[in-house]
């Protein structure tokens, strides 16, 4: 069907009720929702523009130093969009950020991607925990996880030390099409048939 058109929508009530024909029509109109993803999510990235948190850059601006200087240091494109997405979650998680963003992330990313992500906010505590009387150790529960090396090196390299007024990121216009080559097919989906 051509854009602006309706359409098939699903005859039943209940899913009990459910046939081939209604999930087929559902598969079919939901296809231009899934190609937008990308939109929403700069356009989620564009809010975090709005607020700094009391830091001294937005939390956009954190976002594109910590992914600038991932993509600078020659971090393949999967990890760039990572460090971008990091912190998404501030928008509707400011208490658990870190494991929204991962979520959000989890289907088109690594095992090893989404583990940073998901724990980026514990590993990031360590430098700065102890001034809010918390354990900047508290990563140390992690240690010996395959994955413990990489979510202290992206903290340590990249998301620590990305409150810099006078760094020269890259715009956000820089990282899209990085960000949909990214998200354009899920790697991992209970709605993905085993090959």
């Amino acid at each position: 069907m051509a854009d602006g058109e309706a359409h098939p929508q699903a005859k039943f009530h209940a899913m009990t009720q459910g046939t081939p024909e209604d999930w087929a029509a559902i598969g079919l109109a939901g296809q231009p929702y899934r190609k937008a993803l990308p939109d929403r999510m700069l356009a989620h990235l564009r809010m975090l523009e709005a607020d700094s948190g009391g830091f001294a850059v937005t939390r956009l601006e954190h976002s594109l130093q910590t992914a600038t200087r991932a993509f600078r240091d020659g971090r393949d494109e999967e990890y760039v969009i990572c460090a971008l997405m990091h912190d998404i979650g501030d928008i509707l998680g400011p208490s658990n950020h870190a494991e929204i963003g991962a979520v959000v992330m989890k289907p088109y990313v690594s095992e090893a991607n989404h583990w940073m992500l998901d724990k980026h906010g514990v590993f990031q505590g360590y430098y700065f925990f102890h001034y809010l009387g918390l354990d900047r150790d508290m990563r140390e529960q992690y240690r010996g996880h395959p994955h413990f090396e990489h979510c202290a090196q992206f903290c340590h390299l990249y998301d620590q030390n990305s409150f810099d007024p006078a760094y020269d990121s890259m715009p956000l216009e820089a990282f899209e099409p990085m960000l949909r080559r990214v998200v354009e097919r899920p790697k991992q989906s209970i709605y993905l048939r085993a090959s």
